[in-house]
């Protein structure tokens, strides 16, 4: 069962949903494990917690769970909490019933990346130029990297975790602390990092406006150019077939299928004029994709179909981060302005 976005009702009607202000720009969203709660990290340091039943009443909030900014925010991948960062160097657990525990502190360095992996009960954080990596309750610093780790992701095995900081991709082993990390060199600043589902191929979005690729058996490269801004947006298809990114009017997503997309222009469809896509995020699953905008305008694209529908009219704030719940019927999603969205796909 599936949406069907050439169905009337979903050109004519917005899908149900709510939206809760805070008061402070949201970071990032979380669903839970099991779906049931979704939380928001926002830059007055609070965590805030919701469940994801559109009609369910607000949690009680915790304490401002960080000192400045709470800037990451992940399903915990040992638990049925989340876990958060903040520019205050802290990383922090919060458990399913609102209590806050210290994971790491870290003076002087921003928390800004999370990554996990819940078979292996992986959680990787970036701190300055260090990843603290917390594997099955034991713990490991991985660094110094050449510069600050702009963003990190888990091999989808767990096995691995990759760090992008400038001049490249740093990938380090977690089943053998003895093994030497392997470089992927490129010049300049890498913005955003994705591992590819089969693990074949890793994806950064850079600081001049293109994305570079590396394919992990033959260590080769590839660029494509010709954004408008930065891309600091990635999102791999279930299957790995695409690559979507950010930073363009409609949905634009890479072939990786066969040879890969050397030669190919990539694969383009929705409704234009809501301004550039800040975020996307595919579906755990199925062949869906979903992009938050600058002008607030979120969408809905089928990858099978090229089409797409508005889950959200534009309000003027950009969606900063997006997130679907584990089963792939709802949405999270967080704006500048403060507005704590959950859209429900089902109904």
């Amino acid at each position: 069962m599936k949406p069907d976005l050439g169905a009337p009702g979903w050109r004519e009607t917005l899908p149900p949903q709510r939206a809760l202000g805070c008061g402070a720009p949201i970071t990032a969203t979380a669903f839970s494990a099991d779906g049931a709660i979704v939380a928001f990290a926002a830059g007055d340091g609070g965590v805030r917690r919701l469940p994801a039943a559109i009609d369910g009443s607000a949690l009680p909030e915790a304490d401002p769970a960080h000192k400045g900014a709470a800037l990451s925010l992940i399903a915990d991948p040992a638990g049925p909490g989340f876990v958060s960062g903040g520019d205050d160097g802290r990383l922090l657990r919060h458990d399913a019933d609102g209590t806050v525990s210290e994971i790491a502190s870290h003076q002087g360095r921003w928390v800004e990346r999370l990554a996990g992996h819940r078979g292996s009960r992986t959680l990787a954080a970036s701190a300055g130029k260090f990843v603290l990596v917390e594997r099955a309750g034991a713990r490991r610093e991985i660094g110094p990297y050449p510069s600050t780790v702009s963003d990190l992701d888990l091999a989808r095995d767990g096995g691995r975790v990759a760090a992008a900081h400038y001049g490249g991709v740093t990938v380090t082993s977690l089943g053998d602390p003895a093994a030497s990390p392997r470089r992927f060199a490129w010049r300049g600043s890498h913005l955003a990092l994705r591992w590819s589902p089969d693990l074949k191929f890793l994806a950064t979005g850079t600081q001049e406006n293109d994305i570079h690729v590396w394919r992990l058996a033959q260590a080769t490269d590839m660029r494509m150019q010709g954004y408008p801004s930065k891309v600091k947006s990635l999102a791999w298809s279930a299957d790995a077939r695409f690559l979507f990114t950010s930073s363009q009017p409609v949905f634009t997503a890479w072939p990786f299928a066969g040879k890969g997309p050397e030669g190919k222009p990539p694969v383009q469809f929705g409704e234009e004029g809501a301004g550039l896509i800040t975020v996307v995020a595919t579906h755990p699953a199925g062949d869906f994709v979903a992009g938050g905008y600058d002008s607030g305008e979120i969408q809905l694209g089928d990858m099978q179909t090229k089409r797409s529908v508005v889950l959200r009219l534009a309000d003027g704030s950009a969606i900063n981060c997006i997130a679907w719940s584990p089963d792939g019927w709802k949405l999270a999603a967080g704006t500048q302005a403060g507005d704590q969205i959950v859209i429900d796909l089902r109904r």
